[in-house]
C-alpha cells in the first residue's frame, strides 16, 4: 500500500489565484443568468441578447402558458392536464408562440417604398410589438396623433428589428410607418397584442 505525495506548498494556487478564479466564476455566472436564464425562464431581457438568440419569445410563450394554465385552473378547479397535452405542448411550442399575438401582419417593400400600420387606441391603453425586416434595413417611425395632440414614441435608421410596450398618452391612432432605403426588397412581419379597438394599414 502506497501513500500519495503531499503536494508542495509552492504548487498549490496562491489566496490571490483562487480570489481571482472565484471572481470570475461569479461573473460568468451572472452573465449567463443575465443574457440567457433570465430570457429564457421569465422574458426578462435588460442587454437585448436574449432577443438576438431567440430566448425571449421562449420565456414569453412560458409566461403566457403559466397564464393560461392558472386561468384553467381557477376555471376548472385544478384540473390535470394529460400526458399528451404536455408532450404536445413541448414538442409544439409554436402554436403557443402564434396564440400568444392577437395580430400578425406581413407585408414586403419594395426599394424607396413605405408602410404605415395604425392601431386605434383610447388613452391610457397600452399595446405589446415586436417586428422584424427580412431582406434589408429600413427607417422607421413609430408616432400617434389625434385630437390635434401628436407624440413620437422611437425613431430609427438602417434597422432590422424593434420591439417594446407603447402606453398612449391620448385617444387617437399609434404606430408605424417604415420606408426602405436599401436597394432590395424588404419583408417585415409586425406581431401585435394590447388594448386597441383596430388595425389600420396602408402601403
Amino acid at each position: 500500500m502506497y501513500n500519495s505525495e503531499k503536494p508542495a506548498p509552492e504548487e498549490l494556487p496562491s489566496t490571490a489565484q483562487l480570489v481571482r478564479s472565484t471572481i470570475i466564476a461569479l461573473i460568468a455566472a451572472i452573465a449567463i443568468l443575465v443574457t440567457i436564464v433570465l430570457p429564457a425562464e421569465y422574458a426578462v431581457d435588460p442587454t437585448g441578447a436574449g432577443r438576438a438568440l431567440g430566448l425571449t419569445s421562449m420565456g414569453e410563450i412560458k409566461n403566457e402558458l403559466a397564464r393560461e394554465a392558472a386561468e384553467d385552473e381557477k376555471k376548472h378547479g385544478g384540473s390535470q392536464s394529460s400526458a399528451f397535452d404536455w408532450l404536445f405542448e413541448v414538442l409544439v411550442p409554436s402554436a403557443h408562440a402564434q396564440d400568444a399575438w392577437t395580430d400578425q401582419v406581413t407585408f414586403t417593400l419594395k426599394p424607396g417604398a413605405s408602410a404605415e400600420i395604425k392601431l386605434v387606441m383610447g388613452e391610457g391603453a397600452s399595446a405589446e410589438y415586436e417586428w422584424s425586416g427580412e431582406g434589408g434595413r429600413v427607417n422607421f417611425d413609430l408616432h400617434a396623433h389625434g385630437g390635434g395632440k401628436s407624440h413620437t414614441y422611437e425613431k430609427g435608421r438602417g434597422k432590422t428589428e424593434g420591439a417594446g410596450t407603447m402606453t398612449a398618452p391620448f385617444a387617437g391612432e399609434h404606430g408605424w410607418f417604415w420606408r426602405n432605403r436599401d436597394k432590395q426588397d424588404i419583408t417585415v412581419t409586425l406581431r401585435i397584442r394590447g388594448d386597441y379597438t383596430e388595425l389600420k394599414q396602408t402601403n
